[in-house]
């Protein structure tokens, strides 16, 4: 049996969190990432300008009532990375199952 390698850019347990946000949601608020993972504003920005830099996710900065606005939203390279990622745990999962 082959395990499949596991993407380094989602083999982060922060990274994988913001992931899987935004599968559900599309896309959220920095505000709403912050506060699902209980990240730092510091470390979640590192985070997802890591994410960005795969192109698995875009961000949007604008302004919403005068204050600053950062979105961000699962690209399809972001969609298609998180499936193949969680097949391939499913791979490691399934493998001691096999007779």
């Amino acid at each position: 049996m082959d395990f499949k390698a596991l993407d380094p850019v989602l083999h982060s347990q922060l990274r994988l969190a913001v992931m899987s946000v935004l599968v559900s949601e599309q896309e959220a608020e920095f505000t709403f990432l912050k506060e699902k993972t209980n990240a730092t504003a510091g470390n979640l920005s590192v985070q997802i300008n890591k994410l960005r830099d795969a192109e698995y996710i875009e961000v949007i900065k604008q302004f919403k009532d005068n204050y600053p606005q950062t979105i961000c939203r699962i690209t399809n390279k972001g969609k298609k990375a998180f499936e193949n990622y969680v097949t391939s745990i499913q791979s490691y999962l399934h493998t001691g199952k096999r007779k």
